[in-house]
């Protein structure tokens, strides 16, 4: 099985690559806010105790999390696998995750990192609220704001699959196809 991370910071074109990688490679695309949202709207028993939280105002548990990611790889075993978008975030869901996907005789394949400088994460961000109409998405302290999250508690991510030797850091600077093709590059050289 092919199982891929595809991370980045806020901005890094991580939605837009991991569409065009589903459709090359198969994958399942696990996006734990499809998910979340899908558990939600089915009432499974998951969905139900995510939404008692989300209608708190509090973050969902990384065990809920985790175990909605587990029903999923579940339902998709049988296929090509999986690209992780959104998730993990953290070094625990990163650890997590690892249990996770070792109790399905598997594990993660590579991280890919794609790397862009902050000036350029802000331009993106900025055109995609322009675009879709979202405010946040156009207010610097907000980026700001998401960047140092991302730097905290995200970017941290890169040393533990470096340890691994599942790290792979590609461009992510450029046009669209050019990123795709350093991105199936990597992915043609370690799968």
């Amino acid at each position: 099985m092919l199982n891929i991370i595809l991370f980045g910071p806020p901005g890094a074109g991580k939605g837009t690559q991991s569409a065009k990688l589903i459709e090359k490679y198969k994958l399942v695309h696990l996006s734990t806010g499809d998910i979340l949202r899908a558990e939600v709207a089915a009432q499974t028993p998951l969905g139900k105790e995510a939404k008692l939280l989300m209608d708190k105002g509090v973050l969902v548990s990384d065990n809920i999390v985790i175990g909605m990611i587990d029903a999923k790889i579940v339902k998709n075993m049988g296929g090509n696998g999986f690209i992780f978008d959104g998730f993990p975030r953290t070094l625990p869901q990163a650890e997590s995750l690892d249990k996770l996907m070792a109790t399905h005789s598997t594990s993660i394949t590579m991280t890919l990192a794609l790397e862009v400088n902050e000036k350029e994460l802000f331009h993106r961000i900025s055109l995609r609220g322009k675009s879709s109409g979202r405010v946040d998405d156009q207010d610097e302290a907000t980026f700001h704001k998401r960047m140092n999250v991302y730097n905290n508690e995200t970017s941290p991510l890169k040393h533990y699959y470096k340890s691994q030797n599942k790290l792979r850091q590609v461009n992510g600077m450029g046009e669209v196809d050019d990123i795709f093709n350093a991105l199936c590059a990597e992915i043609d050289k370690g799968a």
